[in-house]
């Protein structure tokens, strides 16, 4: 069992000391430590808005996935915060237990990545098969869009995903009357029109991070015209902090909440660890330790969680933007959490004048770039199963909720891989004397089991049969149970009876370590 993670040692920090001492190194985290300041901010207050929660939730769950998770041992370059991956279920959470029961809800996710952490589950939650991860992106992606559109519109979006699609040609009625719901719609729609373009401008114009230029746009058009729309209400740092209380836990014994610490704790981890693994292809750094990272996601989400703030992940958006600056250590993600904190103590006025419709276009924008259009179509080409998977999983969370959608697709990866890997071939021969010898090769599961039987029983009866198994890789009880009653009762009484060889025998003193 790993031991809990802890303050870098003594060698470790005595090498972040030494580095931080030469001048480029120190530069390069500071001005990296900025960009991703400037790209968590409407990024923290936007998730936190979308979830159904005071903005300065989103805000502290920065604030600690910068001084906490940064100080942490394994990822040294993965910044984390508050993620849209998890803004439909937060927001599903919050509904249906209360506010005052989301930080239960975290806290106890948060222990329980600290138990998957120090059993070393960490390295096994890459074995998730891609299509899952991406069908539940996709998905999260695809609820996350329809709920924000209603938000662009200055309007209450409706629970569930179906009964958002259903309601959508209202809220374009609604939209193309006028008044301030068409105000607002095109507010948003010019911040996701500036997202879109800001890739296309010189390197030289995308100093500032397309959302907060997207963001301060918004603003400004909204305060210099002095246009009717909804804002962000502020209400201070410390005031926005509510520990949860007996009660709360008390409240989550149900069925309904145990699934949604469960997902809490399984898309939390998985994302922050895919993203670990995406930012170690980006630097020639120091690689993940996924045991350790999942640890230290755990200390951040417990401490989230007892302040009653949202849940986090590694956040690869933030992440790349702290490689691409220049970051060599972990000192740059500390210091974004202290910009943060800084906002958000000194100048939170300038939160409460943002228009909720520009942090609805900045959601929207990143809910499309969760669906992954373009590898689509290469992977009906290549893997069609996958695809299946995939849409499968999108189609299930669009029309039901997260937990029933990863749940499915994490089945369907087994099943497929299951069936896969039983391939089974069936070659008979006749010897001398018209013996017929059937030989077996491959893997025998139940999955085969109709075929293997549709062709031994259209074997003569009035032969002798050899069934050679020793070709067997593997044989599970379902066919060994069959293979041996099909072998009893194949021929005919005047017949000699089915004679069956089989496999060999295992030597546990061979078994190969992997």
């Amino acid at each position: 069992m790993a031991s809990p993670p802890s303050p870098p040692s003594p060698r470790s920090l005595t090498s972040l000391v030494s580095q931080l001492k030469e001048p480029a190194v120190l530069r390069r985290d500071v001005l990296a430590s900025f960009v991703v300041f400037l790209v968590a901010l409407p990024l923290c207050v936007g998730v936190a808005v979308a979830s159904g929660v005071p903005a300065e939730l989103g805000l502290i769950t920065g604030i600690v996935g910068g001084l906490l998770v940064g100080l942490l041992p394994g990822s040294s370059l993965q910044v984390s915060g508050p993620a849209a991956g998890l803004t439909v279920l937060v927001f599903e959470a919050v509904q249906e237990f209360g506010l005052g029961a989301l930080g239960a809800l975290v806290l106890i996710s948060g222990l329980l990545q600290l138990l998957l952490g120090a059993l070393k589950f960490g390295r096994w939650f890459r074995a998730i098969s891609v299509a899952v991860v991406q069908g539940m992106l996709a998905g999260i992606g695809l609820v996350l869009v329809f709920g924000q559109i209603y938000a662009m519109a200055d309007e209450t979006q409706p629970s569930g995903g179906l009964a958002k699609i259903a309601g959508l040609p209202g809220l374009f009625g609604e939209v193309v009357t006028g008044g301030t719901a068409l105000t607002a719609f095109l507010l948003g729609a010019a911040t996701i029109a500036v997202l879109f373009l800001w890739p296309t401008l010189p390197a030289k114009a995308r100093v500032v991070p397309g959302p907060l230029v997207a963001v301060g746009l918004a603003t400004g058009a909204a305060v210099l015209l002095n246009l009717d729309v909804a804002r962000v209400e502020v209400r201070g740092l410390l005031a926005a902090v509510d520990p949860p209380g007996l009660g709360d836990f008390g409240s989550l014994a149900g069925v309904a909440a145990i699934g949604t610490i469960l997902a809490f704790t399984l898309i939390a981890s998985a994302e922050s660890l895919f993203s670990a693994a995406a930012v170690d292809r980006m630097h020639d750094g120091p690689r993940t330790d996924y045991d350790k990272e999942l640890m230290a996601q755990g200390i951040g989400n417990t401490v989230c969680g007892a302040l009653g703030a949202l849940p986090m992940t590694a956040v690869i958006v933030r992440s790349a933007a702290n490689v691409q600056a220049g970051a060599k250590t972990s000192l740059s993600r500390v210091l974004h959490g202290v910009w943060l904190l800084l906002f958000a103590a000194l100048l939170p006025f300038v939160i409460g004048v943002i228009p909720l419709a520009a942090l609805a276009g900045v959601l929207v924008h990143a809910g499309m770039k969760l669906v992954p259009v373009k590898e689509i179509v290469p992977l009906w080409r290549t893997h069609r199963g996958d695809a299946v998977i995939l849409a499968i999983t999108t189609g299930t969370i669009v029309i039901g909720n997260l937990f029933e959608g990863v749940v499915l697709g994490l089945l369907l990866s087994v099943c497929k891989s299951a069936w896969e890997t039983s391939h089974i071939h069936l070659n008979v021969h006749e010897l001398t004397g018209g013996r017929l010898v059937v030989a077996i090769t491959g893997n025998a599961t139940f999955l085969r089991l109709p075929r293997i039987l549709d062709q031994l029983e259209a074997l003569p009866q009035n032969r002798p049969i050899e069934l050679d198994l020793t070709g067997l890789r593997h044989l599970d009880h379902a066919c060994q149970v069959a293979l041996e009653t099909w072998s009893q009762r194949h021929n005919d009484a005047d017949t000699v009876p089915v004679r069956m060889v089989p496999p060999p025998a295992k030597d546990p003193s061979s078994t190969a370590t992997v």
